[in-house]
Protein backbone atom coordinates (compact mmCIF):
# COMPACT_ATOMS: atom_id res chain seq x y z
CA UNK A 1 0.00 0.00 0.00
CA UNK A 2 2.82 2.28 0.93
CA UNK A 3 4.53 1.42 -2.33
CA UNK A 4 1.35 2.16 -4.31
CA UNK A 5 0.90 5.50 -2.53
CA UNK A 6 4.50 6.40 -3.28
CA UNK A 7 4.07 5.54 -6.96
CA UNK A 8 0.91 7.65 -7.24
CA UNK A 9 2.67 10.57 -5.56
CA UNK A 10 5.66 10.30 -7.93
CA UNK A 11 3.34 10.09 -10.92
CA UNK A 12 1.41 13.16 -9.75
CA UNK A 13 4.64 15.09 -9.21
CA UNK A 14 5.94 14.14 -12.66
CA UNK A 15 2.64 15.15 -14.25
CA UNK A 16 2.71 18.50 -12.45
CA UNK A 17 6.29 19.12 -13.57
CA UNK A 18 5.40 18.17 -17.13
CA UNK A 19 2.38 20.49 -17.10
CA UNK A 20 4.50 23.31 -15.69
CA UNK A 21 7.09 22.73 -18.40
CA UNK A 22 4.46 22.86 -21.14
CA UNK A 23 2.93 26.00 -19.68
CA UNK A 24 6.36 27.61 -19.39
CA UNK A 25 7.21 26.75 -23.00
CA UNK A 26 3.85 28.07 -24.16
CA UNK A 27 4.43 31.33 -22.35
CA UNK A 28 5.64 34.10 -24.74
CA UNK A 29 9.34 34.83 -24.43
CA UNK A 30 8.61 38.53 -24.77
CA UNK A 31 5.47 40.00 -23.23
CA UNK A 32 3.12 41.93 -25.55
CA UNK A 33 4.00 45.17 -23.73
CA UNK A 34 7.73 44.60 -24.24
CA UNK A 35 7.24 43.70 -27.91
CA UNK A 36 5.14 46.80 -28.57
CA UNK A 37 7.57 49.08 -26.70
CA UNK A 38 10.68 47.67 -28.41
CA UNK A 39 9.21 47.87 -31.91
CA UNK A 40 7.55 51.26 -31.39
CA UNK A 41 10.37 53.15 -29.67
CA UNK A 42 12.95 52.48 -32.40
CA UNK A 43 10.76 53.53 -35.31
CA UNK A 44 9.57 56.58 -33.36
CA UNK A 45 13.22 57.63 -33.04
CA UNK A 46 13.82 56.77 -36.71
CA UNK A 47 11.00 58.99 -37.89
CA UNK A 48 11.77 61.66 -35.32
CA UNK A 49 15.27 61.90 -36.81
CA UNK A 50 13.79 61.97 -40.31
CA UNK A 51 11.36 64.79 -39.51
CA UNK A 52 13.98 66.82 -37.67
CA UNK A 53 16.29 66.58 -40.67
CA UNK A 54 13.45 67.15 -43.15
CA UNK A 55 12.32 70.30 -41.33
CA UNK A 56 15.88 71.59 -41.11
CA UNK A 57 16.36 70.77 -44.81
CA UNK A 58 13.55 73.21 -45.62
CA UNK A 59 14.11 75.91 -43.01
CA UNK A 60 17.79 75.92 -42.02
CA UNK A 61 20.22 73.97 -44.19
CA UNK A 62 19.63 75.95 -47.44
CA UNK A 63 20.74 79.11 -45.59
CA UNK A 64 23.48 77.70 -43.35
CA UNK A 65 25.04 74.94 -45.45
CA UNK A 66 24.13 75.79 -49.08
CA UNK A 67 24.14 79.61 -49.27
CA UNK A 68 23.75 80.43 -52.98
CA UNK A 69 21.89 83.37 -54.51
CA UNK A 70 19.09 81.24 -56.01
CA UNK A 71 16.64 80.04 -53.34
CA UNK A 72 15.40 77.12 -55.44
CA UNK A 73 18.97 75.93 -56.04
CA UNK A 74 19.73 76.09 -52.30
CA UNK A 75 16.58 74.13 -51.51
CA UNK A 76 17.33 71.47 -54.12
CA UNK A 77 20.92 71.12 -52.86
CA UNK A 78 19.57 70.63 -49.36
CA UNK A 79 17.07 68.05 -50.63
CA UNK A 80 19.85 66.27 -52.53
CA UNK A 81 21.74 65.67 -49.27
CA UNK A 82 18.45 64.71 -47.65
CA UNK A 83 17.89 62.13 -50.40
CA UNK A 84 21.47 60.82 -50.18
CA UNK A 85 20.50 58.93 -47.03
CA UNK A 86 18.08 56.87 -49.10
CA UNK A 87 20.97 55.70 -51.27
CA UNK A 88 22.83 54.49 -48.18
CA UNK A 89 19.80 52.67 -46.80
CA UNK A 90 20.02 49.57 -49.06
CA UNK A 91 23.69 49.22 -48.04
CA UNK A 92 22.58 49.32 -44.43
CA UNK A 93 19.81 46.85 -45.27
CA UNK A 94 22.36 44.34 -46.57
CA UNK A 95 24.70 44.82 -43.60
CA UNK A 96 22.10 44.74 -40.85
CA UNK A 97 20.04 42.13 -42.68
CA UNK A 98 23.10 39.88 -42.71
CA UNK A 99 23.60 40.44 -38.98
CA UNK A 100 19.92 39.97 -38.18
CA UNK A 101 19.50 36.73 -40.15
CA UNK A 102 22.80 35.25 -39.00
CA UNK A 103 23.26 36.41 -35.41
CA UNK A 104 19.78 37.44 -34.28
CA UNK A 105 17.36 40.34 -34.22
CA UNK A 106 18.17 41.80 -30.80
CA UNK A 107 21.87 42.62 -31.27
CA UNK A 108 21.19 44.04 -34.70
CA UNK A 109 18.43 46.34 -33.48
CA UNK A 110 20.61 47.71 -30.69
CA UNK A 111 23.51 48.36 -33.11
CA UNK A 112 21.38 50.14 -35.71
CA UNK A 113 19.70 52.35 -33.11
CA UNK A 114 23.03 53.35 -31.55
CA UNK A 115 24.56 54.18 -34.95
CA UNK A 116 21.57 56.31 -35.88
CA UNK A 117 21.58 58.16 -32.57
CA UNK A 118 25.28 59.06 -32.68
CA UNK A 119 25.02 60.45 -36.24
CA UNK A 120 21.97 62.57 -35.41
CA UNK A 121 23.56 63.87 -32.20
CA UNK A 122 26.73 64.99 -34.01
CA UNK A 123 24.71 66.96 -36.61
CA UNK A 124 23.60 69.17 -33.74
CA UNK A 125 27.20 70.34 -33.27
CA UNK A 126 28.27 70.80 -36.91
CA UNK A 127 29.91 74.10 -37.87
CA UNK A 128 28.18 75.84 -40.79
CA UNK A 129 29.37 77.04 -44.21
CA UNK A 130 30.29 80.45 -42.81
CA UNK A 131 32.68 78.81 -40.35
CA UNK A 132 34.49 76.13 -42.39
CA UNK A 133 33.32 76.66 -45.96
CA UNK A 134 32.60 73.75 -48.27
CA UNK A 135 33.72 71.22 -45.64
CA UNK A 136 30.49 71.92 -43.73
CA UNK A 137 28.10 70.44 -46.34
CA UNK A 138 30.54 67.54 -46.85
CA UNK A 139 30.38 66.69 -43.13
CA UNK A 140 26.59 67.04 -43.27
CA UNK A 141 26.49 64.64 -46.21
CA UNK A 142 28.68 62.06 -44.41
CA UNK A 143 26.51 62.15 -41.30
CA UNK A 144 23.35 61.95 -43.41
CA UNK A 145 24.79 58.87 -45.15
CA UNK A 146 25.50 57.35 -41.72
CA UNK A 147 21.88 58.02 -40.73
CA UNK A 148 20.69 56.29 -43.88
CA UNK A 149 23.02 53.33 -43.30
CA UNK A 150 21.60 52.83 -39.81
CA UNK A 151 18.02 53.30 -40.97
CA UNK A 152 18.57 50.49 -43.46
CA UNK A 153 18.38 47.97 -40.64
CA UNK A 154 16.03 49.69 -38.21
CA UNK A 155 12.58 49.26 -39.71
CA UNK A 156 12.88 45.60 -40.67
CA UNK A 157 14.22 44.63 -37.28
CA UNK A 158 11.37 46.45 -35.53
CA UNK A 159 8.79 44.84 -37.84
CA UNK A 160 10.25 41.39 -37.16
CA UNK A 161 10.24 41.93 -33.40
CA UNK A 162 6.54 42.79 -33.64
CA UNK A 163 5.38 40.09 -36.06
CA UNK A 164 7.59 37.19 -34.93
CA UNK A 165 6.25 37.63 -31.41
CA UNK A 166 2.61 38.06 -32.47
CA UNK A 167 -0.25 35.52 -32.39
CA UNK A 168 -0.82 34.05 -35.86
CA UNK A 169 -4.15 35.83 -36.37
CA UNK A 170 -2.89 39.21 -35.13
CA UNK A 171 0.34 39.73 -37.07
CA UNK A 172 -0.95 42.76 -39.00
CA UNK A 173 -2.25 44.29 -35.75
CA UNK A 174 1.12 43.84 -34.03
CA UNK A 175 2.83 45.00 -37.23
CA UNK A 176 1.12 48.39 -37.02
CA UNK A 177 3.03 49.35 -33.87
CA UNK A 178 6.40 49.89 -35.59
CA UNK A 179 4.43 51.86 -38.22
CA UNK A 180 2.92 54.03 -35.49
CA UNK A 181 6.42 55.42 -34.94
CA UNK A 182 5.91 57.59 -38.05
CA UNK A 183 3.06 59.77 -36.73
CA UNK A 184 4.49 59.82 -33.20
CA UNK A 185 7.93 60.85 -34.46
CA UNK A 186 6.33 63.61 -36.52
CA UNK A 187 4.41 65.03 -33.56
CA UNK A 188 7.45 64.95 -31.23
CA UNK A 189 9.85 66.46 -33.78
CA UNK A 190 7.60 69.20 -35.09
CA UNK A 191 6.18 69.90 -31.65
CA UNK A 192 9.74 70.50 -30.43
CA UNK A 193 10.44 72.84 -33.37
CA UNK A 194 7.25 74.77 -32.58
CA UNK A 195 8.19 75.08 -28.90
CA UNK A 196 11.65 76.37 -29.84
CA UNK A 197 10.13 78.84 -32.29
CA UNK A 198 7.67 80.06 -29.68
CA UNK A 199 10.35 80.40 -27.02
CA UNK A 200 12.78 82.37 -29.20
CA UNK A 201 12.19 85.86 -30.65
CA UNK A 202 10.91 85.39 -34.19
CA UNK A 203 9.36 87.44 -37.00
CA UNK A 204 5.81 86.79 -38.19
CA UNK A 205 6.87 85.21 -41.46
CA UNK A 206 6.40 81.94 -43.23
CA UNK A 207 9.86 80.69 -42.26
CA UNK A 208 11.83 80.57 -39.03
CA UNK A 209 14.47 83.20 -39.73
CA UNK A 210 15.24 84.65 -36.30
CA UNK A 211 18.91 85.10 -35.52
CA UNK A 212 18.68 82.93 -32.39
CA UNK A 213 17.00 80.07 -34.25
CA UNK A 214 19.48 80.10 -37.13
CA UNK A 215 22.42 80.47 -34.74
CA UNK A 216 21.69 77.69 -32.24
CA UNK A 217 17.96 76.98 -31.83
CA UNK A 218 17.83 74.51 -34.73
CA UNK A 219 20.49 72.36 -33.03
CA UNK A 220 18.33 71.46 -30.02
CA UNK A 221 16.16 68.78 -31.70
CA UNK A 222 19.27 66.98 -33.01
CA UNK A 223 20.94 66.96 -29.60
CA UNK A 224 17.69 65.91 -27.90
CA UNK A 225 17.69 62.68 -29.93
CA UNK A 226 20.32 61.33 -27.51
CA UNK A 227 17.66 61.16 -24.78
CA UNK A 228 15.31 59.20 -27.01
CA UNK A 229 18.06 56.79 -28.10
CA UNK A 230 18.96 56.09 -24.46
CA UNK A 231 15.34 55.13 -23.75
CA UNK A 232 15.25 52.95 -26.87
CA UNK A 233 18.42 51.10 -25.91
CA UNK A 234 17.10 50.45 -22.40
CA UNK A 235 13.93 48.85 -23.82
CA UNK A 236 15.65 46.79 -26.50
CA UNK A 237 18.34 45.34 -24.25
CA UNK A 238 15.55 43.61 -22.32
CA UNK A 239 14.33 41.70 -25.40
CA UNK A 240 14.65 37.92 -25.76
CA UNK A 241 15.34 36.44 -29.21
CA UNK A 242 12.18 35.38 -31.09
CA UNK A 243 11.06 31.74 -31.18
CA UNK A 244 11.04 31.77 -34.99
CA UNK A 245 14.74 32.67 -35.15
CA UNK A 246 15.62 30.13 -32.44
CA UNK A 247 13.79 27.45 -34.42
CA UNK A 248 15.77 28.34 -37.55
CA UNK A 249 18.97 28.00 -35.52
CA UNK A 250 17.97 24.60 -34.10
CA UNK A 251 17.08 23.27 -37.55
CA UNK A 252 20.40 24.44 -39.02
CA UNK A 253 18.59 26.70 -41.50
CA UNK A 254 20.79 29.77 -40.89
CA UNK A 255 22.57 30.56 -44.15
CA UNK A 256 26.13 31.87 -44.48
CA UNK A 257 25.22 34.60 -46.97
CA UNK A 258 21.61 35.76 -46.48
CA UNK A 259 21.91 38.30 -49.33
CA UNK A 260 22.96 35.66 -51.87
CA UNK A 261 20.22 33.30 -50.72
CA UNK A 262 17.62 36.08 -50.88
CA UNK A 263 18.54 37.11 -54.42
CA UNK A 264 18.88 33.53 -55.61
CA UNK A 265 15.64 32.11 -54.20
CA UNK A 266 13.44 35.11 -53.38
CA UNK A 267 14.20 37.72 -56.02
CA UNK A 268 10.54 37.99 -57.10
CA UNK A 269 9.55 38.71 -53.53
CA UNK A 270 12.15 41.49 -53.35
CA UNK A 271 10.90 43.12 -56.57
CA UNK A 272 7.23 42.83 -55.67
CA UNK A 273 7.84 44.06 -52.11
CA UNK A 274 9.82 47.04 -53.43
CA UNK A 275 7.05 48.20 -55.74
CA UNK A 276 4.30 47.34 -53.26
CA UNK A 277 5.89 49.98 -51.00
CA UNK A 278 6.47 52.59 -53.74
CA UNK A 279 3.19 54.54 -53.51
CA UNK A 280 3.47 54.57 -49.72
CA UNK A 281 6.89 56.22 -49.86
CA UNK A 282 5.93 58.81 -52.49
CA UNK A 283 2.77 59.74 -50.59
CA UNK A 284 4.67 59.91 -47.31
CA UNK A 285 7.29 62.34 -48.57
CA UNK A 286 4.73 64.47 -50.39
CA UNK A 287 2.58 64.83 -47.27
CA UNK A 288 5.54 65.75 -45.06
CA UNK A 289 8.47 67.34 -46.88
CA UNK A 290 6.96 68.69 -50.10
CA UNK A 291 3.74 69.89 -48.51
CA UNK A 292 5.74 71.91 -45.96
CA UNK A 293 7.74 73.52 -48.76
CA UNK A 294 4.67 74.24 -50.88
CA UNK A 295 2.47 75.33 -47.99
CA UNK A 296 4.94 77.89 -46.59
CA UNK A 297 6.17 79.26 -49.95
CA UNK A 298 4.99 82.78 -50.79
CA UNK A 299 1.77 82.91 -52.81
CA UNK A 300 3.42 85.40 -55.19
CA UNK A 301 6.73 83.56 -55.29
CA UNK A 302 8.40 81.70 -58.11
CA UNK A 303 7.13 79.03 -58.01
CA UNK A 304 4.06 80.12 -56.07
CA UNK A 305 2.93 78.35 -52.90
CA UNK A 306 0.10 78.79 -50.42
CA UNK A 307 1.73 81.53 -48.32
CA UNK A 308 0.73 80.00 -44.98
CA UNK A 309 3.03 80.73 -42.03
CA UNK A 310 5.32 77.96 -40.86
CA UNK A 311 3.70 77.67 -37.44
CA UNK A 312 0.17 77.52 -38.87
CA UNK A 313 1.07 74.96 -41.51
CA UNK A 314 2.88 72.65 -39.08
CA UNK A 315 -0.13 72.78 -36.76
CA UNK A 316 -2.27 71.85 -39.77
CA UNK A 317 0.09 68.95 -40.51
CA UNK A 318 -0.12 67.76 -36.91
CA UNK A 319 -3.92 67.60 -37.21
CA UNK A 320 -3.49 65.48 -40.34
CA UNK A 321 -0.91 63.28 -38.62
CA UNK A 322 -3.44 62.46 -35.88
CA UNK A 323 -5.55 60.86 -38.63
CA UNK A 324 -2.38 59.11 -39.85
CA UNK A 325 -1.91 57.51 -36.44
CA UNK A 326 -5.55 56.55 -35.98
CA UNK A 327 -5.88 54.86 -39.35
CA UNK A 328 -2.50 53.14 -39.05
CA UNK A 329 -3.95 51.30 -36.06
CA UNK A 330 -7.32 50.76 -37.76
CA UNK A 331 -5.59 49.16 -40.76
CA UNK A 332 -4.13 46.31 -38.65
CA UNK A 333 -7.36 44.54 -37.66
CA UNK A 334 -8.75 45.20 -41.15
CA UNK A 335 -5.70 43.58 -42.76
CA UNK A 336 -5.99 40.60 -40.41
CA UNK A 337 -9.65 40.18 -41.32
CA UNK A 338 -9.68 41.08 -45.04
CA UNK A 339 -6.12 40.18 -45.93
CA UNK A 340 -3.20 42.49 -46.64
CA UNK A 341 -3.49 42.30 -50.42
CA UNK A 342 -7.22 43.10 -50.71
CA UNK A 343 -7.00 46.09 -48.36
CA UNK A 344 -3.93 47.50 -50.10
CA UNK A 345 -5.47 47.08 -53.56
CA UNK A 346 -8.44 49.21 -52.49
CA UNK A 347 -6.31 51.87 -50.78
CA UNK A 348 -3.88 52.11 -53.70
CA UNK A 349 -6.78 52.71 -56.10
CA UNK A 350 -7.92 55.60 -53.89
CA UNK A 351 -4.36 57.00 -53.83
CA UNK A 352 -4.38 57.10 -57.65
CA UNK A 353 -7.56 59.19 -57.53
CA UNK A 354 -6.14 61.39 -54.76
CA UNK A 355 -3.08 62.25 -56.85
CA UNK A 356 -5.31 63.43 -59.71
CA UNK A 357 -7.21 65.65 -57.27
CA UNK A 358 -4.17 67.64 -56.09
CA UNK A 359 -5.19 70.77 -58.09
CA UNK A 360 -8.71 70.62 -56.60
CA UNK A 361 -7.31 70.85 -53.07
CA UNK A 362 -4.34 73.14 -53.63
CA UNK A 363 -4.64 75.32 -56.75
CA UNK A 364 -6.54 78.58 -57.09
CA UNK A 365 -8.64 78.58 -53.94
CA UNK A 366 -9.16 82.35 -53.69
CA UNK A 367 -9.09 83.90 -50.20
CA UNK A 368 -6.76 82.89 -47.38
CA UNK A 369 -9.46 81.20 -45.27
CA UNK A 370 -10.59 79.13 -48.26
CA UNK A 371 -6.96 78.23 -49.06
CA UNK A 372 -6.35 77.12 -45.49
CA UNK A 373 -9.53 75.03 -45.37
CA UNK A 374 -8.75 73.19 -48.61
CA UNK A 375 -5.11 72.66 -47.56
CA UNK A 376 -6.23 71.14 -44.25
CA UNK A 377 -8.67 68.88 -46.09
CA UNK A 378 -5.82 67.83 -48.38
CA UNK A 379 -3.63 66.97 -45.39
CA UNK A 380 -6.37 65.01 -43.60
CA UNK A 381 -7.24 62.95 -46.69
CA UNK A 382 -3.59 62.33 -47.57
CA UNK A 383 -2.54 61.31 -44.06
CA UNK A 384 -5.61 59.08 -43.68
CA UNK A 385 -4.59 57.23 -46.84
CA UNK A 386 -1.05 57.13 -45.49
CA UNK A 387 -2.27 55.28 -42.40
CA UNK A 388 -4.21 52.75 -44.44
CA UNK A 389 -1.32 51.98 -46.81
CA UNK A 390 1.57 52.17 -44.32
CA UNK A 391 0.01 50.12 -41.51
CA UNK A 392 -0.22 46.72 -43.29
CA UNK A 393 3.35 46.97 -44.61
CA UNK A 394 4.68 46.00 -41.17
CA UNK A 395 3.19 42.54 -41.77
CA UNK A 396 3.22 42.22 -45.56
CA UNK A 397 6.91 42.73 -46.33
CA UNK A 398 8.25 40.31 -43.65
CA UNK A 399 5.63 37.73 -44.67
CA UNK A 400 7.06 37.61 -48.19
CA UNK A 401 10.18 35.84 -46.86
CA UNK A 402 11.00 32.77 -44.72
CA UNK A 403 12.65 33.18 -41.31
CA UNK A 404 16.24 32.57 -42.39
CA UNK A 405 16.24 35.53 -44.84
CA UNK A 406 13.30 37.52 -43.48
CA UNK A 407 15.41 40.38 -42.10
CA UNK A 408 17.49 40.73 -45.28
CA UNK A 409 14.60 40.33 -47.73
CA UNK A 410 12.20 42.75 -46.07
CA UNK A 411 15.00 45.27 -45.41
CA UNK A 412 16.13 45.29 -49.04
CA UNK A 413 12.57 45.67 -50.38
CA UNK A 414 11.76 48.44 -47.91
CA UNK A 415 14.96 50.39 -48.51
CA UNK A 416 15.32 50.00 -52.28
CA UNK A 417 11.81 51.39 -52.42
CA UNK A 418 13.09 54.34 -50.38
CA UNK A 419 15.43 55.23 -53.25
CA UNK A 420 12.71 55.00 -55.89
CA UNK A 421 9.98 56.62 -53.84
CA UNK A 422 11.73 58.84 -51.29
CA UNK A 423 15.18 59.92 -52.42
CA UNK A 424 13.83 61.16 -55.73
CA UNK A 425 10.41 62.40 -54.62
CA UNK A 426 11.37 65.81 -53.11
CA UNK A 427 13.63 66.66 -56.06
CA UNK A 428 11.11 65.53 -58.68
CA UNK A 429 8.21 67.24 -56.90
CA UNK A 430 10.12 70.54 -56.65
CA UNK A 431 11.07 70.36 -60.34
CA UNK A 432 7.49 69.51 -61.43
CA UNK A 433 6.05 72.26 -59.24
CA UNK A 434 8.43 74.77 -60.82
CA UNK A 435 7.77 73.46 -64.36
CA UNK A 436 4.01 73.85 -63.83
CA UNK A 437 4.54 77.47 -62.67
CA UNK A 438 3.18 76.84 -59.17
CA UNK A 439 0.42 74.38 -60.08
CA UNK A 440 0.42 70.96 -58.40
CA UNK A 441 -1.16 68.90 -61.17
CA UNK A 442 2.16 67.42 -62.32
CA UNK A 443 3.11 66.60 -58.73
CA UNK A 444 -0.20 64.80 -58.22
CA UNK A 445 0.18 62.96 -61.51
CA UNK A 446 3.57 61.72 -60.31
CA UNK A 447 1.97 60.24 -57.20
CA UNK A 448 -0.74 58.58 -59.29
CA UNK A 449 1.87 57.05 -61.62
CA UNK A 450 3.77 55.61 -58.64
CA UNK A 451 0.50 54.20 -57.27
CA UNK A 452 -0.22 52.49 -60.61
CA UNK A 453 3.12 50.64 -60.31
CA UNK A 454 2.19 49.62 -56.76
CA UNK A 455 -1.21 48.39 -57.96
CA UNK A 456 0.45 46.19 -60.60
CA UNK A 457 2.83 44.78 -57.98
CA UNK A 458 -0.04 43.94 -55.63
CA UNK A 459 -1.94 42.20 -58.43
CA UNK A 460 1.01 39.82 -58.83
CA UNK A 461 1.40 39.26 -55.08
CA UNK A 462 -0.37 36.44 -53.24
CA UNK A 463 -2.19 36.90 -49.97
CA UNK A 464 0.15 36.17 -47.04
CA UNK A 465 -2.05 36.46 -43.95
CA UNK A 466 -2.48 32.67 -43.52
CA UNK A 467 1.16 31.65 -44.02
CA UNK A 468 2.82 29.54 -41.31
CA UNK A 469 5.08 32.37 -40.19
CA UNK A 470 6.95 30.68 -37.36
CA UNK A 471 7.50 27.33 -39.09
CA UNK A 472 8.37 28.76 -42.52
CA UNK A 473 12.08 28.52 -41.71
CA UNK A 474 13.46 28.25 -45.23
CA UNK A 475 10.35 27.99 -47.34
CA UNK A 476 9.77 28.57 -51.01
CA UNK A 477 8.78 31.91 -52.44
CA UNK A 478 5.15 32.79 -51.70
CA UNK A 479 4.55 35.69 -54.01
CA UNK A 480 4.36 34.64 -57.64
CA UNK A 481 0.92 33.84 -59.03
Amino acid sequence: MSSLSSSIQESTTATSQSTATVQESAKPLNSPARVIAASLVGTTIEFYDFYVYATAAVLVFPKLFFPVTNNTASLMASFAVFGAAMVARPIGAVFFGHMGDKYGRKTTLVTSLLTMGIATFIIGFLPTYNHIGVIAPIFLLLLRLTQGFALGGEWSGAALVATENAPANKRAWYGTFPQLGAPLGFIVANGLFLIINYALPHPQSSLLQSEAFLSWGWRIPFVFSAVMVAIGLWVRLKLVESEAFKKAQKQGAIVKMPLADTLRHHFKAVVLGTFAMLATYVLFYFMTTFSLTYGTAASDGSPAGLGITYTDFVLMQIVGVVFFGIFTLVSGPLADRMGRRKLLLIVTGVIIAFGLLFPFFLDGRGGQSSTTWFAESFLIVGFTLMGFTFGPMGALLPELFPTNVRYTGSAIAYNVSSILGAALAPLIATALWSAAHGSTWLVGAYLSAAAVLTLISLIFTRETKDMDYENDVAGSEVTSL
